[in-house]
């Protein structure tokens, strides 16, 4: 989750203009997204405390704390992790240690018919940001590589190459994300892949221009294994960060996708809406119902949607759903009117 990027301020409201009802090229086909669920965020935490310390500093999700969404029907979990963890070294060998940890995590999730394994690094590697010039765009696919080689044969496993990249151009990112992919393919591998856009991959900037236009930029992206989705994020506060309160209209969340969902039909192409919350108010929480009703609507394009955030050390997040003491918060309750078909 991007919680406090100011680059994302002026990254507004300029593509996502709101259509009439039915206008996106195609009538609304009412066919609901496949996998509805949650982020389990934990396993990503202290990004300063690199490696950190497991249990203190960070913790994978277990099967205890993924039951309450089992228990309200949901399907799917992303479950974010750290690059520097799992490989110390850019093209070295992975860290046994942590995918054990992770092999752990992911046995403990094997009820959901989906979990994303989410590279949670921003477009970086220890800080920097991915480049072809100087080759540490290569060390991606190479741990995509040894990730895929690995879970190659759980069909249920998507693999979501990177969170939220940004400062890095895209038309640089779309080739460092067709490499990334044509080397997981070159294992065999035929999972889901996840593809984001640079920008933050905001749904409300798809159209910025410039060097962030993904729109522009990932126009016929190029899967030789022919099953990946572009993963975008949209939060519905004042500058779709995320990280202020309340919400900027009952229809807030509709009108920042429909640009980026007529692209994607246009595209004959499909997405995941990878991350979104909202806080408790009612404001919030009557968009948080209008954005999902427009996602069951065009399911044709949108296969899926991961609500951000669960995970036990969210304590008091105003967007955390979490359970607290055994209560449900109150966005779980529109939630559940979405985990049906």
């Amino acid at each position: 989750m991007a919680l406090a990027p100011s680059a994302l301020a002026a990254a507004m409201l300029a593509a996502a203009v709101l259509l009439p009802s039915g206008s996106l090229d195609q009538a609304q086909t009412g066919i609901a997204p496949k996998y509805r669920g949650v982020n389990l965020a934990s396993a990503e935490f202290a990004p300063k405390k690199l490696p950190g310390v497991a249990g203190q500093d960070y913790i994978y999700p277990t099967k205890a704390t993924a039951e309450p969404f089992a228990a309200m029907g949901m399907n799917s979990i992303r479950l974010p992790f750290l690059w520097e963890r799992i490989q110390p070294e850019a093209k070295g060998p992975l860290n046994e240690e942590e995918a054990k940890r992770l092999d752990a995590s992911l046995n403990d999730l094997r009820g959901f018919e989906q979990v994303i394994l989410d590279l949670h690094n921003y477009g970086r590697f220890r800080g920097k940001p991915l480049a072809r010039a100087d080759r540490s765009a290569d060390a991606l696919a190479d741990l995509w590589t040894r990730l895929a080689q690995r879970y190659k044969d759980r069909p249920g496993i998507a693999f979501g190459i990177m969170n939220e990249p940004h400062g890095i151009r895209a038309t640089e990112w779309r080739a460092i994300a067709e490499e990334t992919t044509a080397a997981i393919r070159r294992t065999g591998a035929r999972n889901l892949i996840l593809v984001p856009g640079s920008n933050w991959t905001g749904g409300h900037s798809w159209h910025n221009g410039g060097d962030g236009d993904n729109g522009a930029a990932l126009a016929g992206f190029i899967d030789p294994g022919r099953n990946f989705a572009f993963e975008i994020h949209q939060y519905l506060d004042r500058d779709s960060s995320g990280s202020n309160p309340g919400c900027s209209g009952p229809r807030i969340g509709t009108e920042r996708l429909q640009a980026v969902t007529r692209w994607l039909r246009q595209q004959k192409a499909r997405a995941v809406l990878g991350e979104f919350g909202v806080d408790s108010s009612p404001a919030c929480l009557a968009a948080l119902d209008d954005m999902l009703g427009f996602l069951r609507q065009n399911g044709d394009v949108w296969i899926g949607w991961n609500y951000w955030a669960g995970g036990d050390w969210w304590g008091d997040y105003a967007l955390g759903i979490q359970p607290k003491n055994g209560k449900e918060r109150p966005q779980a309750a529109v939630l559940r009117k979405y985990l049906g078909r």
